[in-house]
C-alpha cells in the first residue's frame, strides 16, 4: 500500500472538483431563472437553451479528468479474483497504458475537428457562440486525462 498522497494531488482534486462545481451551478441557476422568467412572464431568457448545452458539454470533459484522477470510473473486478497482487498490478497498469494511449488518439482526432469547426467559423444559432473554443477546450481536456493515465502508469511503478 501506499503512504498519504502528495499535497499537490489535493490541490488538483480540489480545483477540478471546485471548477466542475461552479459550472453546475452555473447551469442550475440558468435554467432556475429561465423557468421562472418564462412563467410569471412568459418570456424565456433568450439563449438558455444553447448556454446550457455548452455549460453541460464544459461539465462533462472538465469532469473526465477528475473521475480519471481520482480512479472512479466504473470497474469489473471479477477478474481481479484470479489472479494475485501482482497479476491484478500488471492488468491496472496495462489498462492505464490503453487509456492513455485511447485518450491521446482521441485528443488528436477532436482537435483535427476542432481545426475545422473553428475555420468554417460554426456557432450557435440563437446567440452566435462560436463551437470553435468548447471543441478546443474538449481536445484540451481529454489530452489532459491521456496524461493522467499516463501518470498513473508511471506512478505505479
Amino acid at each position: 500500500m501506499s503512504g498519504p498522497a502528495p499535497a499537490w494531488k489535493g490541490r488538483v482534486e480540489a480545483v477540478l472538483g471546485v471548477a466542475s462545481s461552479a459550472i453546475l451551478l452555473a447551469m442550475m441557476l440558468l435554467t432556475f431563472v429561465d423557468v421562472v422568467v418564462r412563467y410569471l412572464f412568459n418570456r424565456p431568457v433568450r439563449g438558455a437553451f444553447e448556454v446550457t448545452e455548452l455549460l453541460l458539454l464544459v461539465l462533462i470533459f472538465a469532469g473526465l479528468p477528475l473521475v480519471s484522477f481520482a480512479d472512479e470510473h466504473a470497474v469489473m473486478d471479477f477478474v481481479d479474483r484470479l489472479l494475485g497482487r501482482r497479476g491484478q498490478r500488471g492488468l491496472e497498469g496495462l489498462v492505464q497504458a490503453l487509456c492513455a494511449g485511447a485518450m491521446a488518439g482521441l485528443a488528436w482526432v477532436v482537435w483535427k475537428k476542432a481545426d475545422r469547426i473553428w475555420a468554417y467559423r460554426d456557432a450557435t444559432d440563437v446567440l452566435r457562440i462560436v463551437y470553435g473554443p468548447f471543441v478546443y477546450f474538449m481536445a484540451a481536456m481529454i489530452a489532459l486525462t491521456a496524461l493522467i493515465h499516463l501518470y498513473k502508469v508511471v506512478e505505479r511503478r
